[in-house]
């Protein structure tokens, strides 16, 4: 029989262990919206990572309760500058991308 100390040691445990899981997911899935923003305006997605900078709970549409995160990461245009951009996560569910104003790489086109 597990005493009612051992009960809420346990179930600290499992909880900490599914939240670490959640986060480590949560995070693959805001480095892959990061990279897909990047390359869908030509940038260049840096030290292919982000960071997480705020966690809160919400809750969704549907009135549940779920994580809200914020993750920064960052990108260049021209291989000189470095910009930061921040994606927001509710649950799993992309909220939005934001990027610094960055320089554009301007392409000369010639006329025949």
């Amino acid at each position: 029989m597990m005493s009612g100390s051992d009960f809420t040691v346990f179930v600290f445990l499992l909880s900490t262990f599914l939240y670490w899981l959640d986060s480590i997911r949560a995070k693959e899935i805001a480095t892959t919206y990061s990279r897909e923003a990047c390359k869908k305006v030509s940038l260049e997605f840096l030290d292919e990572t982000v960071s997480i900078s705020k966690v809160r709970l919400r809750r969704n549409s549907s009135g549940r309760l779920v994580f809200y995160r914020e993750y920064q990461f960052e990108f260049t245009s021209t291989g000189e500058y470095r910009y930061k951009g921040k994606v927001k996560l509710l649950g799993k569910m992309l909220i939005g991308v934001e990027m610094e104003p960055h320089q554009f790489i301007e392409e000369k086109s010639e006329l025949l």
